[in-house]
Order: structure tokens, then C-alpha cells, then sequence
């Protein structure tokens, strides 16, 4: 849950605590898009306005990576073109303030039914990338002939890049995952860290991390 008032949002998170819900309060869209990363919900609730990344453009961020999740806006923002942008945005639902703790409940209900989620597959702590193990929790990076520890930045890079392996990834899904935000100066320091991996995976000929200009990168693991 994002939102900035965080008066209202103690009370919102504490209702839906009590009905049984774990909840993640966040206050602004760049705090929300880094736990959105780092750990696996079955729902988004946003309001709109927010301060450094507002809802509708953390919306668009968070469609770009999962396509199922169901979102809620809860807004003050009642006109209808706001609403219209808001589902343009990637939302299931839309809920004007104020409401009721009844009308969010069935709201949250009915959302978590519509949406098939696959919550019984857990996502592998510990992974093989061609002659390297990688421990994503401990930020571990094994090879035959050396342990390396990465900095939290350098795991959450490589885990972006393995979970979109073989694939095209545009360069401001890696950087709204890991610093929740896409300009110039992040652009260049994910550079950087980029160079980093490459010699860090050098050992294994197999992984190649290579650059589409202009658009993101590859990485590239034949098992």
C-alpha cells in the first residue's frame, strides 16, 4: 500500500491487517517500486498523488514487470478523466475518498478473486547460472575458483537480469527495479555496475551480458 498521508494510511493498513492481511506501507512511488522488488505481493493499492514517483506512473512501472497483479487506486481525484488514466494506467479498480472500511473490504475481496495469482510457487533463493551459484539472498556469487560478495546493488542488477534471461530487457525496467527511478545519473551508474558483472562472470564463456544500443540490454546463459 502507497500512501503519502500517513495518517490515513496507519488506519487503511491497520483495517486490512485486521482482516487478516499482511501489509507493506510505503510513502512515496520509488520506496513502493523497490519492495514491489524485493519481496512478492498479491496486490497493489496506490493513491495518486504521491511525492518522487506519483501512482499512475508507478502503475505503468510495476505493468512492465507483472502483468497479473490486480491494482487499486484509492484518490480524491473523482472526475472521470482521472479515472480514465488511471485504468489506462494498468489499474483493475478505482475507489474515491472518501469510503468506507466495508466498500475497501469487498473491493480487496473481489480484486484477489478475479485475479488468478500463482502464490504456491516460491521464487528460487539460490540459483545456477552456467558455472556460477548464486545466492540472492546473501548476495553470494560462486564460481570454482572464487566466492565473491556483491553489494546489494550488484544482486539486485544480476537477479533482474537472470529472472529475464535469454531475454531483451529495456534499461528502464532494470532501473525503476533497482533504484526505483529512470534519469541520466542512475543510467549511468547501472553502466557501471554492468561492467562490474561482466568481469565478475568472465569464468564462465557461456554468459555474455550484451547491450542493445539504445534500448536495454540481453543476458545471455546457455546452460
Amino acid at each position: 500500500m502507497v500512501e503519502d498521508d500517513i495518517s490515513l494510511g496507519i488506519v487503511v493498513s491497520d483495517q486490512l491487517r485486521a482482516d487478516g492481511y499482511a501489509v507493506t506501507l510505503c510513502e512515496n512511488g520509488a520506496e513502493a517500486l523497490r519492495r514491489f522488488q524485493e519481496e512478492a505481493y498479491h496486490l497493489c493499492i496506490f493513491d495518486v498523488m504521491l511525492p518522487v514517483k506519483d501512482g499512475f506512473t508507478l502503475a505503468r512501472d510495476i505493468r512492465k514487470q507483472n502483468t497479473e497483479i490486480p491494482i487499486l487506486f484509492l484518490s480524491a481525484r473523482s472526475q472521470t478523466a482521472d479515472k480514465i488514466e488511471g485504468f489506462n494506467a494498468g489499474a483493475d479498480d478505482y475507489l474515491t475518498k472518501p469510503f468506507s472500511a466495508e466498500e475497501l473490504q469487498l473491493r480487496v475481496k473481489a480484486l484477489l478473486k478475479r485475479v488468478k495469482l500463482q502464490t504456491d510457487i516460491p521464487e528460487d533463493k539460490v540459483v545456477r547460472i552456467g558455472r556460477y551459484t548464486f545466492d540472492t539472498e546473501n548476495f553470494t556469487l560462486q564460481s570454482p575458483s572464487q566466492l565473491l560478495t556483491l553489494t546489494k546493488k550488484e544482486a539486485m542488477i544480476l537477479r533482474t537480469l537472470y529472472k529475464f534471461k535469454n531475454q531483451l530487457i529495456p534499461r528502464d525496467v532494470i532501473l525503476n527495479s533497482v533504484w526505483g527511478q529512470d534519469d541520466y545519473f542512475v543510467g549511468r551508474s547501472l553502466d557501471v555496475f554492468i561492467t562490474k558483472l561482466r568481469k565478475y562472470l568472465k569464468e564462465d564463456p557461456n554468459i555474455q551480458i550484451n547491450n542493445v544500443h539504445g534500448v536495454g540490454f540481453k543476458f545471455e546463459c546457455q546452460e
